[in-house]
């Protein structure tokens, strides 16, 4: 069983429910799925880039990304309808409490002057939207040869009916969030 899938049933629940006071244990918030997807516009020039993209979301996933083609051609951008321009990853179960673990624990850490994730990623539904500004971060990937920095959007989506629970419940899973500051910015200084 995966560490993280283990520490969600053993304290995650029963702390959320002392907190949230759930009378059905079905009502606690879990999370369903991990999303994460990448934009490759520049394959429209060439296709290495949707290539090299490809592969390096194979090795940070362990799964075959689905290619997200154009729906509509726009010309200022060099994109007929159907041309590759995204790449995405749909994990759920034990992949993705693998995915998060290695995330939270290997990945988040690497990130240059990171100073926590924002507490501002959530949709009002209870999902979690976070970005990475490179793919090297992963230890999957090896920097040496990575020929361009791709970025990444990562989602969370919980059945949390508001923000406030999924916040408590990706914290006690170990997501670093950033605290909030009160006060006005000259008082923080």
């Amino acid at each position: 069983m995966a560490r993280l899938k283990d520490l969600y049933k053993s304290k995650i629940v029963g702390e959320l429910v002392k907190e949230f006071g759930y009378k059905n244990p079905m009502a606690v918030p879990r999370l369903e799925k991990i999303v994460i997807s990448m934009g490759v516009g520049k394959a429209a020039q060439d296709k290495k880039f949707s290539d090299l993209a490809k592969a390096d979301l194979t090795a940070i996933s362990g799964q075959m990304p689905l290619i997200c083609k154009a729906k509509k051609s726009v010309s200022n951008f060099k994109v007929r309808a159907g041309m590759p321009t995204g790449l995405k990853v749909t994990m759920r179960g034990e992949r993705m409490f693998e995915f998060m673990d290695r995330l939270i624990s290997l990945a988040i850490p690497r990130v240059r002057d990171f100073r926590g994730l924002s507490p501002d990623g959530f949709d009002g539904r209870g999902n979690y939207s976070m970005g990475l500004s490179e793919q090297t971060v992963f230890p999957e990937i090896n920097p040496a040869k990575v020929e361009f920095q791709q970025g990444m959007n990562i989602t969370f989506a919980t059945t949390a009916k508001t923000d406030e629970e999924a916040r408590r419940m990706l914290a006690l899973f170990g997501m670093p969030f950033r605290t909030a500051k009160g006060g006005s910015k000259d008082e923080q200084e």
